[in-house]
């Protein structure tokens, strides 16, 4: 409950001096509104008279009441969301149209070496989390990994009081990164009383529980001089260690094997019925004259494998198409569904009104994160030498009546296997995260030109990263321990420990059976694992800020002049600490470095609206930024309103944004993981022949302290209609086009691979490592050893799309009803890396369409919400050409598919409040169900052709649809 103190009265009557500076942080804006109780961007005014207090909320540094900024913004209340009872409050920004593309912990569970695993970081018009900036009270947080992404949770979600979401270039009010927009979670920093809340959440399948406790408190002390507010909230998930849905089929995309340039088939063909054709639980034999034998279940009578034959179908890189494509099941689906997670938030603020124009403040948070999820059932190659006793003696015996009859060059001694090592657990990561940050500053107003704001705040954030890899193996321990052999007493052991060498010795060394399923014991398993790679890695921000803001600098013929204006201090360290062993021996996963490095920015900022004539305001911003680590920039924003007539107003923006490379584009030193690649074969030519084969391989990622900061220019265009012949109702279209250039990235492993055979692009041949370590300009038939993936400027980026979003609000028989529509459709999202063709995902990965419905009722205490949202049908790619027979010829730019079709999906959502007293208390239960349809993902032949993951992860993209199906949550909670 919000009692209104000395201090609040205090601000109201100087025009909400507290809150709008508030407001102010959230950037420039988005064209969309969204919020349950009927708050406005487009019409402040209107805003304020549904709320005791004042709320004025403009995307700008500078407020000043009936001021509307020429960018809308989308307000989230804090009352919806409550109601729809989030795990966590990405969940709930992640359903908006303008956010897409978002990470959560179901969908980076594969991110092992870089510690991304279990973070929700926001992504604004899918140009990536790093181009969003995420404020919390308009400043920024300490991120939660090195790559620079800010962890929502890590917000005290109890306290929002509204979350304020700004598509667009915002860096010239609020610095780098806000190429895409801002979103300012803003707190509830006049909370008074105490609040107990309890959530339970499950899925329909009655799995994926999780709890959610929070308790809230808030005290005005010393005649309402002194304010605390405190909050505490734990979370606790099980997760799904694979993709556990009956809906995940063995449908994937791949080469197809008949095709041949001009003979009028497809180059690539999705379909159900493929599987993997490279390896099988117990070892599958993949090569020589005995390719195809597989080592099945342990007979409990010999203590060895049985033997089978694999029954290929037609055979594509690692794939068959038909066949027995369902022998590796182990391998298939391995991927977790949902993640372990654990969470515990505190936070704390204070404040201290030493005038009433004054107040002192500090604020304190500290967050820790425990999560634990499976990047997948490892697959591997390994070369088994013909004395392994584990090997079945009727398989021994076949080998040696070949090696009766075959010629000395043919002869068998070794056998190469891959597997999906049955009885090895599956790999993955167990994460933990300390996030803490701390606050101090003042803030107040001075007499001066009309009212002077200003607020000065100095915070420093750190993030303890302790970076666990669970269930992966030091490569040369796993090689000793699967060369087994006997000794002279009939023991079974470590060649290495008994071939006369003492320098490969490894003590302890017990020997693994890898052949046939069931043979793999604890013991080894111990062995195996008792050595896991780990790093702590230490973020530390500091800022030091200053503002100043005024409604009346001066007065010109249309009005006053206003102006913002300040400056921040700002510092980014990097610290690594690894065990000794990193740096020794080669990891499947896990391969650690040292990112060790620091930068500094210093930035200054002045910001004025001009009134040019009633009802038209211009609003102008500029900030120069001096980064250490690549020199002085200079962003700025135009921005034009027009209030037309009272129920139309025009708006319109320029911007020039741009955002610097972070710690990891700056300074990672080499992070290395084992991947598979789809490596094409060339002909005599040099040319590929459409024939493929799968290379295992290790990747590895770099930093580049020469990268520049990429630069984008945005324009938005707006209109309002706010009819008076029909209150409480509100209409926006905004057109916006974000023009990125000089973009910080990589290439992906495929890609430099492509690059290389089929466009011989020399530059990307050179980063590829073949067998001996040789690097050639052009591709070779050879195996991939490496592939180097270093950060660089290289790519430019098109987004360009609509805005539409309609709200009505009136009252309907005993109660109010609220109506709202939100939509985003994408025009274009063009990519160009400077290798490729450009590619354009608008329609493809982002759907062309994209909206929120909703419609909520509120009577005597009960309310009831109803949320429709989805996307339109679309495509996998806009690049791909769809023909079956007589295709025209296929090439990087126009491959030729057999199908190329995208489901959309609609999903329905229900959520129900009552509110009620128990003994003089104010209690409310919820109940709300996500995806009440219980509608499962479209499967298509999602992910990369070649790579080692791709059978692991589901059968579908889990950034669009929904993979857990219906949830439920239920929750009660108490407020005195």
């Amino acid at each position: 409950m919000n009692n209104t103190n000395k201090f609040q009265e205090l601000r109201q009557k100087s025009g909400g001096r507290k809150q709008r500076l508030l407001a102010g942080a959230a950037g420039a804006a988005v064209a969309f509104t969204f919020i349950a109780a009927p708050a406005f961007a487009q019409d402040a005014g209107a805003a304020e008279e549904e709320y005791e207090a004042p709320i004025i909320v403009t995307g700008s540094r500078i407020v000043r009441d009936g001021y509307d900024a020429p960018t809308p913004l989308s307000v989230i209340s804090g009352e919806e969301i409550n109601t729809e009872a989030p795990a966590n409050i990405s969940d709930f920004v992640n359903t908006l149209p303008a956010v897409s593309g978002s990470q959560n912990g179901g969908t980076n569970s594969g991110s092992l070496s870089s510690s991304n695993a279990g973070i929700n970081a926001l992504n604004l018009r899918d140009l990536g989390s790093n181009r969003t900036l995420v404020l919390l009270d308009g400043r920024r947080s300490v991120t939660s990994s090195a790559a620079g992404l800010v962890d929502v949770n890590t917000f005290p979600q109890s306290l929002i009081e509204r979350v304020e979401v700004v598509t667009g270039g915002a860096s010239a009010a609020y610095g780098s990164d806000a190429v895409s927009g801002v979103v300012n979670f803003v707190l509830d920093r006049d909370y008074q009383g105490f609040k107990a809340n309890y959530e339970y959440g499950v899925t329909t399948y009655g799995d994926v529980p999780n709890h959610k406790i929070e308790l809230t408190g808030g005290a005005s002390l010393l005649d309402d001089r002194l304010h605390i507010i405190a909050s505490g909230e734990f979370f606790t998930q099980e997760g799904v260690d694979t993709i556990d849905r009956d809906w995940n089929t063995h449908t994937f995309m791949v080469n197809n094997p008949y095709y041949a340039a001009g003979n009028g088939q497809p180059e690539r063909i999705w379909a159900d019925g493929i599987g993997e054709a490279i390896l099988s639980p117990g070892g599958l034999i993949t090569s020589g004259p005995f390719r195809g034998t597989y080592f099945g279940a342990i007979d409990p009578g010999t203590g060895l494998a049985t033997l089978g034959e694999f029954a290929y179908g037609a055979t594509t890189g690692r794939y068959t198409i038909g066949g027995d494509y369902l022998l590796e099941d182990e391998h298939f689906g391995s991927n977790s569904l949902a993640p372990h997670e654990e969470r515990i938030g505190l936070f704390g603020r204070i404040g201290y009104e030493i005038t009433p124009d004054v107040e002192l403040f500090a604020q304190v948070s500290w967050n820790q994160y425990e999560g634990q999820s499976f990047y997948q059932q490892t697959p591997s190659s390994a070369t088994i030498q013909l004395d392994n006793p584990y090997l079945p003696q009727s398989f021994v015996d076949m080998v040696n009546d070949y090696n009766a009859t075959a010629a000395p060059a043919d002869q068998v001694s070794s056998i190469s296997i891959g597997t999906s090592n049955a009885g090895i657990p599956a790999a993955g990561s167990d994460n933990k995260r300390v996030v803490e940050r701390y606050l101090v500053g003042a803030e107040g107003s001075l007499d001066v030109l009309g009212g002077l704001d200003w607020d000065i705040s100095y915070q420093m954030g750190r993030a303890d990263l302790d970076q666990q890899l669970t269930n992966t193996w030091l490569n040369s321990r796993m090689n000793a321990m699967t060369d087994a052999v006997y000794d002279g007493g009939g023991n079974i052991v470590c060649r290495v420990n008994i071939d006369g060498n003492p320098n490969n010795d490894l003590p302890g060394c017990v020997p693994i059976n890898r052949i046939g399923i069931g043979g793999v014991t604890d013991e080894a398993v111990d062995y195996l694992f008792q050595l896991t790679p780990f790093r702590n890695q230490v973020v530390k921000q500091e800022v030091a800020a200053f503002n100043l803001s005024t409604n009346s600098l001066f007065d010109i013929w249309a009005g006053p002049v206003s102006l913002a204006l300040g400056g921040e201090y700002r510092k980014e360290t990097l610290d690594s600490t690894l065990d000794p062993l990193q740096y020794e021996q080669t990891w499947l996963y896990g391969n650690y470095r040292e990112d060790d490095g620091s930068y500094n920015v210093k930035e200054a900022y002045i910001e004025t609206i001009v009134p040019l004539f009633d009802g038209a305001d211009f609003n102008g911003a500029f900030r120069i930024t001096d980064y250490s680590s690549s020199g002085t920039v200079y962003t700025y924003k135009l921005g034009l309103t027009w209030q037309v007539i009272d129920a139309i107003k025009l708006r319109g923006t320029y911007s020039r944004d741009i955002r610097a490379g972070n710690l990891l584009d700056l300074f990672a030193s080499g992070t290395a993981r084992t991947n598979s690649i789809s490596r094409p074969i060339l002909d005599s030519n040099g040319n590929v022949t459409g024939v493929s084969v799968s290379d295992q391989f290790v990747q590895s990622a770099t930093g580049n302290p020469q990268i520049d900061p990429e630069k984008a220019d945005t324009i938005g265009l707006g209109v309002v209609f706010t009819p008076g012949f029909l209150p409480g109702f509100a209409f926006s279209a905004d057109y916006f086009k974000i023009d990125l250039s000089d973009a910080i990235g990589s290439l992906s492993a495929e890609q430099a691979v492509l690059f290389c055979y089929e466009q011989k692009v020399e530059e990307q041949c050179l980063n590829i490592e073949y067998e001996g370590g040789q690097r050639f300009s052009t591709g070779r038939n050879l195996d991939v050893l490496t592939i180097d993936l270093p950060v660089f400027n290289f790519a430019s980026q098109k987004v360009s799309g609509v805005d539409f979003e309609a709200s009505y609000r009136t009252p309907l028989g005993p109660g109010d009803l609220a109506l709202r529509a939100v939509a985003s459709h994408y025009i274009e999202n063009v990519s160009d890396d400077g290798f490729s063709y450009p590619t354009d995902t608008a329609g493809a990965t982002l759907p062309s369409w994209s909206y929120r419905l909703t419609a909520s009722y509120d009577y005597n205490g009960f309310r009831t919400t109803i949320v429709g949202r989805g996307f339109d049908d679309g495509v996998i790619d806009n690049a791909y050409v769809v023909c079956s027979v007589n295709c025209p010829a296929s090439s990087p730019d126009a491959r030729t598919v057999n199908n190329n079709y995208r489901a959309g999906s609609f999903y329905l959502d229900t959520n129900f409040v009552y509110e009620f007293e128990v003994a003089g208390v104010a209690a409310q239960a919820k109940f709300a169900v996500k995806n009440v349809l219980n509608k499962d993902p479209y499967v298509f032949g999602y992910g990369t052709i070649g790579g080692n993951n791709t059978a692991a992860y589901p059968r579908t993209d889990r950034g669009l649809y929904d993979t857990l199906g219906r949830t439920f949550r239920l929750g009660v909670s108490f407020e005195y």
